[in-house]
């Protein structure tokens, strides 16, 4: 996946968290960030690749995201590994 790609899911990713009463003040009280930050940090591609790591942290939150754009289950990971600090890391 292409960055430009992966950047354009995260930003749903955000879109949807922003939408989700319940959820977008855990995602706030996780990360710091306020719904200012939201706003002016949306194109950085670090504060995007974070959105993903916060969706991720839950299966059903991944679930839930994927089944209301129709996409597949792997592409918030498929997208976080194509923003910066998203490669996998190899401890061998």
């Amino acid at each position: 996946m292409q960055q430009e790609s992966a950047e354009t899911i995260a930003l749903q990713a955000l879109g949807w968290l922003a939408g989700n009463e319940e959820l977008l003040p855990v995602f706030l009280g996780a990360t710091g960030a306020s719904e200012a930050d939201l706003r002016s940090r949306a194109t950085e591609p670090d504060f995007l690749g974070s959105v993903l790591d916060f969706l991720m942290m839950d299966d059903a939150w991944v679930v839930e995201f994927c089944d209301s754009l129709g996409l597949s289950y792997e592409t918030p990971m498929m997208a976080r590994a194509a923003l910066p600090g998203g490669a996998q890391m190899s401890w061998t």
